[in-house]
């Protein structure tokens, strides 16, 4: 049981990383990645509203949609728009500089796919709640994990000097790009054949 949790987190967080691999979660990948305090905050904000989703969506799909499984996606819909307003609430509060900091980008973990995706991928693996809740953590750090190196890359290639032609936008593509391709390196480095 163990061996399958852990192997369920390293292959969320590394291996089918969320935003490297299947391109979720793009939105604060590349808009709060400037700084890496920024980006460990928004990522540790987004492992929260993970969590909770992953709960959420183990509840609902255990108990409620049971017999209605086509409303699981508006129903997903409605708990991680509803966790995000929690949270956004609750750092307004606790931090209001880590607030003004995140600006347009935490009321925008609303609108990311990721969490979506977590809620959709966890109740179609059919996971317990126990490994839904690993499988999120896995997620967010792997969301958090990329964000943090994208912010580092950021911040080093503003020391460089950077050709016109690829500055902005398409150096943080291709740097996107890179790194999508170093961790589809881990897929091989875990292969069981």
């Amino acid at each position: 049981m163990a061996a399958d949790l852990l192997w369920i987190f390293i292959s969320a967080m590394v291996i089918n990383n969320f935003t490297l691999y299947y391109f979720l979660g793009l939105c604060p990948f590349f808009g709060v990645s400037d700084r890496i305090s920024t980006a460990l905050r928004m990522g540790l904000a987004n492992i929260f509203v993970l969590l909770i989703t992953a709960f959420c969506a183990w509840f609902l799909n255990t108990y409620v949609l049971s017999h209605a499984p086509y409303l699981r996606l508006i129903s997903f819909i409605i708990v991680i728009a509803s966790t995000v307003q929690f949270v956004e609430m609750a750092i307004k509060k606790m931090s209001p500089v880590l607030f003004k900091a995140l600006g347009i980008f935490l009321p925008l973990i609303t609108t990311n796919c990721a969490i979506l995706g977590l809620a959709l991928f966890a109740t179609n693996k059919g996971y317990g709640l126990l490994e839904g809740l690993v499988y999120a953590l896995g997620a967010g750090g792997g969301l958090t994990l990329a964000l943090v190196i994208m912010a580092g890359i950021r911040e080093e290639s503003k020391l460089l000097e950077i050709p016109k032609v690829i500055e902005g936008t398409a150096l943080n593509l291709i740097i996107a790009g890179i790194l999508s391709m170093a961790f589809m390196g881990f897929a091989g480095l875990f292969s069981t054949s």
